[in-house]
């Protein structure tokens, strides 16, 4: 497979991708994602073997809209449309009750991880796609690129398009919390802190 990368707001050729089934790369405010439609299993499927990934491990779901949430989620909490509603767009990924029309390739679980990404290109790309399934566009436990180079030098002749938007501005991954308990719980650490979430709640 020959590895494409085009400017990032050329995101046509991405759209027609997404739409046959197939995987793109593209820039968020954290680290540069690998992503699919969000309800083609066969796709998502796609970036479990590009990545080398561990078929375990779910994959966040990415919204260019608040509105988008009710399409992946079910019952949100309330915390979790709290967070939304301060963090949004932003680097914070909620763990809420997954719809279940989603696929099993997403999360096996009664979970989904959910999150809007404070970036121009992301947005642009979720917003024709609609909902999609990303995680970093990385060889699985390697380093988290933040360039479309970084992602080419990882992932050239797996994935058909890397979207190229420059250096990502944040370069971490985002925390991710878990918002179906009666506190929040963070999973992994990332820019926002647990003061910070608590502070939202108040």
């Amino acid at each position: 497979m020959k590895t494409e990368i085009i400017p990032a707001s050329e995101i046509r050729s991405a759209l027609n991708i997404l739409r046959s089934g197939g995987i793109v790369a593209f820039p968020t405010d954290t680290v540069y994602g690998l992503g699919a439609l969000a309800f083609n299993n066969d796709a998502i499927n796609s970036i479990y073997l590009a990545k080398n990934r561990p078929i375990e491990k779910a994959i966040p779901i990415l919204i260019g809209d608040l509105s988008d949430l009710e399409k992946v989620a079910d019952n949100t909490p309330d915390m979790a449309i709290r967070f939304a509603a301060r963090f949004w767009p932003g680097p914070l990924t909620c763990i809420v009750p997954k719809k279940q029309t989603l696929p099993l390739a997403v999360s096996a679980t009664s979970t989904v991880a959910v999150r809007i990404p404070n970036h121009a290109d992301a947005l642009a790309l979720l917003r024709a796609a609609g909902p999609m399934a990303v995680t970093s566009a990385n060889i699985s436990g390697g380093a988290n690129p933040t360039s479309a180079q970084e992602v080419y030098e990882q992932l050239n002749g797996r994935i058909p398009l890397i979207l190229d938007g420059g250096t990502t501005p944040g370069g971490v991954p985002s925390t991710l919390v878990d918002c179906t308990g009666h506190i929040p719980v963070i999973l992994r650490e990332g820019p926002i802190s647990l003061d910070e979430l608590v502070a939202a709640l108040k």
